[in-house]
């Protein structure tokens, strides 16, 4: 077999499926990967969400034993959305993540990579091929960064050329031998533009992510946010595009030449009050096509509690004071009251006199011990003076994943 010939076609096929970029790297254990993923885990920076097996996370033989190559594949997805909804007083609105505005791009990327499979396959037939799309064992990142598709940057992305991180990546494991591309050379310089503009100091290091302080990741737990990131989270409903948006490599850098990536406005950015009381099948209906849904309501929910407090909405006080008292879910009644403290300390007198009851009431009826804490420190704040934007914040803290974007 004339392996350097079969490469070439197999590339020439990636591209004519709509497969942006493709490269190819030897199958070896990712060794110095695995120190650095023992010394994250010392530091209690995973996010949980990874594989916790790190032989199966940097070990290729270990998701297909024999592997000898591994194919990175990676296709674009755009960064700017045409003409954008505004939030406006009491039509407030939150921001799904790039990467979560077009169709869930594990669908789209794992259908691109079982047909270039079965392509390998045709050509080959003892060919063996396993793929993975975010949740398999394998980094996607170091893959892609050994396949020579481009490098990991300070922010822990995967920085390509041509379309900078606003890239979904994805691999075979194969059990043939391909010829490797070369590694692209690090381009981040001595920038630290991603360090400096994170909201919550999260990217500790370069190239180092403290994943328990990652907005991105915060946004997507079933369990209430610490207080001490609430403020930061500001109208992000899932994911943070920050570290991106401030990138270099990533100015104009927008790709929308795959329509299942492009957003609809309305499910990327959301208006919140109607997310309060969003039922399952609804929920699906909106957002099942996005990969934020992969989590459920909840988290959304959540979130979306959180925003409003951000913009102070005092419009949303009666539906907070509804998922206060009847969610069945501590969460979101937590939250709710936290949402509740904020938005009075901005309402007028009779408003929050007339909270401070409402609270109160509920506070003698709450059965959970965390909600009831909540419910308390919601009315200690209603004692106190507003440090806050006040009422009327018209601004989408997150809506374009600014620096500066973050509520105060």
């Amino acid at each position: 077999m004339d392996w350097q010939a079969l490469k070439a076609d197999v590339i020439a096929y990636a591209k004519s499926i709509g497969i942006d970029k493709i490269g190819f790297a030897t199958a070896d254990p990712f060794v110095e990967l695995k120190a650095r993923l023992v010394e994250h885990r010392r530091k209690g920076y995973e996010s949980g969400f990874e594989e916790p097996d790190l032989d199966k996370r940097t070990d290729p033989s270990r998701s297909l034993p024999g592997a000898r190559s591994l194919i990175a594949v990676a296709m674009a997805y755009p960064s700017r959305m045409e003409n954008p909804p505004k939030s406006a007083p009491g039509a407030y609105r939150g921001i799904l993540c790039r990467a979560a505005w077009g169709e869930d791009y594990h669908v789209v990327l794992r259908e691109r990579l079982d047909r270039l499979a079965g392509y390998i396959r045709a050509r080959v037939p003892d060919a063996q091929c396993v793929a993975m799309v975010d949740t398999g064992p394998l980094v996607d990142r170091a893959v892609a960064e050994r396949a020579g598709l481009g490098w990991v940057g300070k922010n822990t992305a995967l920085i390509t050329p041509e379309f900078g991180s606003w890239v979904y990546l994805g691999e075979l494991v194969t059990n043939l031998p391909f010829p490797p591309d070369t590694p692209v050379t690090e381009q981040c310089g001595d920038c630290t533009a991603c360090l400096d503009a994170c909201p919550t100091g999260a990217l500790v290091g370069p190239g180092q992510l403290n994943s328990q302080a990652c907005l991105a990741y915060l946004t997507q737990v079933k369990t209430p946010i610490s207080e001490a990131f609430r403020d930061k989270l500001g109208n992000r409903l899932y994911g943070c595009d920050t570290c991106q948006v401030v990138c270099p490599h990533n100015r104009k850098k927008h790709a929308d030449h795959h329509p299942e990536f492009r957003p609809d406005p309305e499910v990327a950015k959301p208006l919140l009050k109607p997310l309060l009381s969003m039922g399952k099948k609804a929920f699906q209906q909106r957002f099942g096509r996005s990969s934020a849904a992969w989590r459920g309501k909840k988290p959304i929910q959540r979130n979306a509690i959180l925003a409003l407090a951000h913009f102070r909405d005092a419009s949303a006080i009666p539906e907070l004071l509804a998922l206060a008292e009847r969610d069945e879910r501590p969460v979101i009644r937590g939250a709710a009251a936290w949402a509740l403290g904020k938005i009075g300390v901005s309402a007028g007198g009779a408003t929050r006199d007339r909270l401070k009851e409402a609270l109160a009431a509920l506070a003698t009826r709450e059965r959970d011990e965390e909600v009831r804490l909540e419910l308390r420190r919601a009315l200690e704040r209603l004692g106190g003076v507003d440090s806050g934007r006040g009422r009327g914040a018209t601004r989408d803290a997150a809506e374009d994943g600014e620096p500066g974007g973050t509520a105060r």
